[in-house]
């Protein structure tokens, strides 16, 4: 017969016996490093303790009402199968072998009087934890300070009952784990009265620096770190010697510490609030065991720490006053890739994440960083010649570790040049910028118009190629000019009026950037549309009752049939896909990224129709309304003002205030428009790619955008002279995981990276460690919620109603979001983005320029933010 128990370090201690937790615990005891002992309560008891009671069948009877897609069913599952743990008995041989294991602990620590019998920690230790493949902190509980027989029979059924928590259920269904195979053990261990406790990474978890380690140190138990309720002191230090490379002491305002009966959090006294938890010798002796350990297992680790703060007495590994123990060692398995060197083309030049790569956020694929940016480079040259006056070869965009950046590779005259030809390009920028962005519209569009004419089925691959490239050509023309019209025009009448307002407005007035709410933009159209859309499809009820009831992915493929869903009337099925249709006609053809790997939201409808499920409902912000209170409050506050000056402070103000008004919309407007053209462009890589397949050369039409543009050529030559094309599959492969090994890097802003203007930046923002990411503060207001960190349109469908909305950057594409986000949160952008100022207009939170936040931040972490502040808290 299989034991109940088993002391902490017994060799028999293995993943199916005693679980992830005490696996890892028994193993480095046997190694020799500082854990305090105790003893396993195995997978064996929990088992003969849900047979007894007969627990198994109410289990699954209880599992089968769990739809992932709705919490509330996790939280009701949960809720039943602990009420039958809670209502069980445990078998009388347990309950001896777990009381004669307690009586015969001998603890090593000085307990008050009145924590006898020997205090000790009770942790779950799950079969599908803490492992290489799967680790998942915190799915199940601990309870510490328990002492007595009875407390701590009930905290380990407690323990037991905390395998089906609703996020250790949904966590398994995740990861394809079969829930009628887990079972829980148990470890018991001597409670350690510590008066400092933590967590240590060995290897940096941000930049994914293998030389160094991190460590979070807080006063008290660890429970304040690990429940969120402290911000701790964050230390880096070097792997090999333990000396403090950066050391940030936070304000502590709380301690964990031990009651009568478990813990309670106390207000920390103010003599350590701001004071370091570790000194320099304790930071060496910590690096020092977290190196032994990690070399153990030869894998980076999350080791939980505490040290005492009295002499323990003599005994196994007793080492005196102020001993570090370690109470858990996970591995890492969420680290990023090790630092890549990023090395600029020239080590004279400039390099800047500006410009055009806002819209290239994340690094690109192979064909558009090949074809892509050597076609837009084409009027980027053009223009550096023309309007800088230098010879354009060195104002270029240039490819660097996969990200895109906007080289200035300038000799000294060249930038002598630029800086007087500068003025006059200012001047005629603010003249004649609208007119300027309109003919570029039109060129764009003739441009777009001659290749849609074109039926992509008859040409020739070579065909099919270049228009591909002369339409990326017409668009990067398109971007230089609203580069130096509309975008700096709109810019520069924002700041130039916020700054007057400032001056003339009083105190109990609103902030100068409300005052441009509610102008017509094509976002705002765009919403609109699908506002009255919405409210047109709430007046049809059985069309109304079928949006609503039916998943967004049935919806799509229904508006892509011929046939008239059931319970419809037909001419309202069809006048709504006719509504829809004109929609995606007017406004689907912007861009969610510049990568023409991207589709366009005429090709991706979900999130469209997500946001038309929430007006089609009721829920949602009415355009028309806010639009109305702007008009009204910029009407009444401007009247305020005139009627307080004379007439040369209000026609300095009057000018100052048409101008942001009727500019700021060209600058959505023409981003919106940078779109147009990428429909085509993909439809004509897209048919290149079908070819391919056909070939064999790729297994799916979109792996065309993994191949490099010279092979993109050399299919098509081969295809022309009807030759057995290669397979490149497993470049794609390759490439594919190279990309996404780079999506887990944060690139540096600018290039040199130590320069001046490089930390002038508001995005160069340091790669901190804490649990608060700083960023800008551009939409006031404060919000808890549930983060949702999307990349691409792919990453959409995970976005619900109330959920805090992270990503790197958004364009005009991105606003249907914004009708079912909480919050905002971008690595990048100003008070004057996209993000900003669509999330002013909403009236939700925003935090913006935080350079990190989409790597800091795990999808599905509840986050707060604070819009008013500029901080993003992790919980």
């Amino acid at each position: 017969m299989k034991p109940f128990i088993l002391p902490l370090s017994n060799p028999q201690a293995d993943l199916q016996t005693v679980g992830g937790k005490g696996m890892s615990l028994a193993k480095m005891i046997q190694a020799g490093f500082p854990v305090p002992d105790g003893f396993h309560i195995t997978t064996e008891a929990y088992r003969q303790f849900v047979a007894a009671n007969e627990l198994r069948p109410k289990i699954l009877a209880a599992l089968r009402m769990v739809d992932t897609t709705l919490p509330t069913t996790l939280e009701a599952a949960s809720a039943t199968i602990g009420s039958f743990f809670a209502g069980a008995t445990i078998p009388d041989e347990i309950t001896n072998a777990i009381k004669e294991a307690y009586l015969t602990l001998d603890s090593s620590y000085p307990i008050p009087a009145t924590h006898h019998p020997t205090p000790v920690a009770v942790r779950s230790s799950a079969t599908a934890e803490d492992l290489p493949e799967a680790s998942f902190a915190g799915q199940q509980e601990t309870y510490l300070n328990i002492h007595g027989e009875d407390d701590l029979l009930e905290a380990v059924k407690k323990c037991w009952a905390s395998l089906w928590t609703a996020r250790a259920i949904a966590y398994r269904i995740k990861n394809n784990i079969e829930q009628n195979t887990v079972a829980l053990a148990v470890v018991v261990q001597e409670m350690v009265d510590a008066e400092a406790a933590g967590i240590l990474f060995t290897a940096n978890p941000i930049n994914g620096r293998r030389d160094e380690m991190v460590i979070n140190a807080a006063w008290g138990l660890g429970e304040a770190i690990v429940g969120g309720l402290v911000s701790p002191d964050t230390i880096v230090a070097d792997k090999a010697t333990g000396k403090v490379k950066t050391y940030d002491v936070a304000e502590k305002t709380v301690i964990t510490v031990r009651t009568e009966k478990g813990t309670r959090e106390d207000p920390l006294d103010e003599a350590r609030r701001s004071s370091k938890v570790l000194n320099e010798a304790d930071i060496i002796e910590l690096v020092d065991i977290a190196h032994r350990i990690e070399s153990y297992y030869g894998s980076p680790q999350d080791i939980e720490w505490c040290r005492t703060a009295s002499p323990s007495p003599a005994g196994r590994g007793a080492r005196g006053e102020g001993k570090f123990y370690i109470v858990q060692s996970r591995p890492i398995t969420a680290l990023p890739p090790e630092p890549t060197q990023w090395i600029p083309p020239s080590p004279k030049g400039m390099y800047m994440r500006g410009s055009l790569c806002e819209h290239l956020p994340n690094p690109v694929s192979p064909l558009f960083g090949t074809l892509g940016i050597r076609m837009v480079n084409i009027p980027t040259k053009e223009i550096g010649e023309m309007a800088l006056g230098i010879g354009g070869g060195g104002y270029q965009y240039r490819l660097i570790n996969g990200y895109v950046y906007l080289g200035m590779e300038l000799t000294w005259r060249e930038w002598v040049s630029m800086a007087k030809n500068s003025g006059a390009l200012t001047r005629t920028m603010f003249k004649t910028s609208h007119e300027t962005w309109l003919d570029a519209r039109k060129e764009l569009i003739a441009a777009v118009a001659l290749q849609d004419e074109k039926d992509v089925k008859t040409l020739s691959p070579s065909a099919l190629l270049e228009g591909a490239r002369k339409l990326m050509i017409a668009i990067g023309k398109f971007y230089t000019v609203i580069q130096a019209s509309t975008l700096p025009a709109a810019t520069a009448g924002e700041v130039m009026f916020t700054r007057l307002y400032k001056m003339v407005s009083r105190k109990d007035e609103p902030q100068a950037e409300t005052l441009l709410f509610g102008l017509e933009t094509t976002p705002l159209r765009a919403e609109k549309s699908l506002f009255d859309l919405g409210m047109w499809t709430r007046e049809h009820p059985s069309l109304r009752d079928f949006t609503l009831h039916t998943s967004t992915e049935e919806l799509v493929a229904a508006l892509e049939t011929e046939s008239t869903p059931e319970a419809i009337p037909a001419a309202d099925w069809c006048e709504f896909k006719r509504r829809f249709e004109t929609y995606l006609d007017e406004f689907g053809h912007t861009t969610y990224e510049f990568d023409f790997m991207n589709p366009t939201p005429a090709e991706t409808p979900a999130v469209i129709l997500d946001a038309l499920k929430l007006y089609s409902e009721g829920k949602g912000s009415d355009p028309y309304a806010r639009q109305r209170e702007a008009d009204r409050q910029r009407e009444e506050t401007f009247i305020s003002i005139r009627n307080r000056f004379k007439l040369v402070p209000n026609r300095w103000f009057d000018k100052s205030a048409n101008y942001a008004t009727r500019l700021g919309p060209d600058r959505e407007d023409s981003i919106a428009d940078l779109g147009m053209g990428h429909t085509t462009v993909r439809r004509m890589l897209g048919e290149l790619g079908k070819r391919f397949i056909v070939q064999c050369a790729i297994k799916n039409a979109n792996d065309i955008y993994w191949l490099f543009e010279d092979e993109v050529s050399g299919l098509a030559s081969m295809l022309e002279q009807n030759e057995v094309l290669p397979d490149h599959s497993v470049r794609v492969t390759e490439r594919k995981a190279e990309w996404r090994a780079r999506m887990k890097l944060i690139p540096p802003v600018m290039f040199p990276e130590k320069s001046i203007m490089a930390k002038m930046l508001p995005w160069n923002r340091a790669n901190t460690t804490s649990n608060v990411l700083m960023g800008v503060a551009s939409s006031a207001g404060k919000v808890t919620g549930t983060a949702r960190v999307l990349f691409s349109p792919e990453d959409f469908g995970k976005m619900k109603h109330g959920d805090v909305l992270v990503t790197v950057t958004t364009t005009p594409a991105w606003t249907p979001l914004f009708a079912m986000a909480s919050a905002i949160v971008t690595d990048l952008g100003g008070p004057l983005s996209h993000s900003s100022i669509v999330a002013r207009e909403y009236g939700i939170p925003a935090v913006v320029s935080t350079g990190m936040a989409t790597r800091r931040i795990v999808d599905g972490q509840i986050i707060t933010v604070d819009g008013g502040a500029g901080t993003v808290e992790l919980k």
